[in-house]
């Protein structure tokens, strides 16, 4: 015998209305336990993302010397090959990494974010155009991750914040000299 409303009818009802990539339990703070920091406080970065990329890089960045490293183990960065100080060619490397592919569907989305890292993404997208600004914007967040799991600090975009105005007064600055340019030729 069940009444309306039972204890185990609303847990079964729960159960069910998962969505498709969804997990039945508290990832994120599991995540936070395994790792030591919260990844799901970036931006773009979802508890389906944190685990793949946990899953495939582990909690040990002394595997990488540097950032760099991570980000060209990630295949984040060109494979740019020089030859008499001329670039003769760059362009990414053909090699599967899941980490990176996570990222890099992860850095697809931040055009729409409203913090810091979308306006780096939305200002390399005007500039290198969508294909390339998705992989800027995984290079960044690779970094970012690699410092956050590395030195156990959690993100604070208080740094951003204040990067964000500065760039904001700059391009005001600059739009007025362009103003009283256009002011002294009319």
């Amino acid at each position: 015998y069940r009444m309306e409303g039972d204890i185990t009818d609303l847990n079964l009802r729960q159960k069910n209305s998962l969505k498709k990539n969804e997990v039945a339990f508290d990832a994120r703070e599991l995540l936070r336990i395994i790792v030591g920091v919260d990844l799901c406080k970036l931006d773009s970065i979802g508890e389906i993302t944190a685990l793949e990329l946990i899953s495939e890089i582990g909690t040990n960045m002394s595997c990488w010397k540097s950032e760099k490293q991570f980000s060209a183990w990630l295949n984040l960065v060109p494979n740019t090959k020089i030859t008499g100080g001329n670039i003769i060619s760059s362009k990414m490397q053909k090699k599967k990494n899941q980490a990176g592919l996570a990222l890099r569907m992860a850095a697809s989305n931040l055009t729409k974010s409203k913090s810091y890292l979308g306006d780096y993404a939305r200002k390399m997208r005007s500039r290198i155009g969508k294909k390339g600004a998705v992989i800027a914007s995984a290079h960044k967040l690779s970094r970012i991750i690699f410092a956050m799991i590395k030195d156990k600090k959690e993100f604070d975009d208080k740094v951003f914040k204040t990067n964000q105005q500065r760039d904001k007064e700059q391009r005001i600055r600059y739009l007025e000299k362009q103003l009283q340019k256009l002011k002294q030729v009319a």
